[in-house]
């Protein structure tokens, strides 16, 4: 594990080299709330098969997150803060482009990276995300709130439950995880997707009701492709054959 400092954090990364010949086309992977690089590249063989795939593979644990720093203030939590977090990454290992892959949340810091700095970027990959992008969704005063609950035990809300189990799962610090809820209320505008220059894919199970409207965001975003992934949830489609297969297809073509 190796760390750099951005915008008063400190970011725990890795960055492993391609297995065999190199294509020279790093990728940064952003995971999703509550997750990890570990968890949600790592154990689903993400990182492997993009290596064997002749990328060298950078992943970062995102702030209040894994081995970065925790911040109990919502405030440290900005998308555009998140987002420079990745390109003070590039800067520090000296890659000029990136592919940059995220997931669900991670989708959402990487559409402020595309925006922002679409420069920096080969391509973007927008997993697990459809139009929650563009629009707010109160749902994530519930999911603040059952990291705030004094067990999972007194929650009876399914989806609070399942956020909750699943942040109990990866040790995260539930107090750092509802400040990051609450502040990652940033929303890009119809406009700024609609300006979004660089590559797009938008990758999707068909059976995620998180981003059950992905088809639309697709179609916003100039250029865009889409990929669904058949039969899968919020959580299966991450790791599924389909999903890897779909994304090495896209960065082969994508210019």
């Amino acid at each position: 594990m190796q760390f750099l400092q951005s915008r008063g954090a400190r970011i725990a990364f890795i960055d492993l080299p391609a297995s065999g010949s190199d294509r020279g086309e790093p990728i940064v992977l952003v995971h999703g709330f509550a997750s990890n690089h570990a968890v949600n590249w790592g154990d689903t063989l993400w990182t492997r098969t993009l290596a064997t795939d002749g990328r060298r593979v950078i992943a970062p644990d995102n702030r209040g997150h894994g081995q970065s720093q925790k911040f109990h203030d919502p405030a440290a939590y900005s998308l555009v803060d998140m987002g420079e977090d990745i390109v003070a990454l590039l800067d520090h290992l000296d890659i000029a482009r990136a592919d940059v892959m995220g997931y669900s949340m991670g989708a959402r810091i990487t559409s402020f990276v595309a925006r922002d700095h679409p420069d920096r970027l080969r391509s973007a990959i927008f997993g697990g995300l459809g139009m929650r992008l563009l629009m707010s969704d109160e749902d994530y005063r519930e999911i603040a709130s059952a990291m705030e609950a004094p067990s999972l035990a007194a929650l009876k809300d399914a989806t609070q439950r399942s956020f909750r189990a699943f942040a109990e799962r990866t040790n995260s610090d539930l107090q750092a995880l509802a400040a990051c809820m609450r502040g990652t209320r940033q929303l890009l505008s119809a406009q700024d997707a609609a300006a979004i220059s660089v590559p797009v894919l938008v990758a999707a199970g068909t059976k995620d009701p998180l981003a059950r409207d992905y088809r639309e965001l697709a179609r916003l975003i100039p250029g865009a492709e889409l990929l669904e992934i058949p039969g899968r949830d919020h959580n299966l489609a991450v790791g599924d054959k389909a999903h890897k297969q779909g994304v090495l297809d896209f960065l082969r073509r994508r210019q």
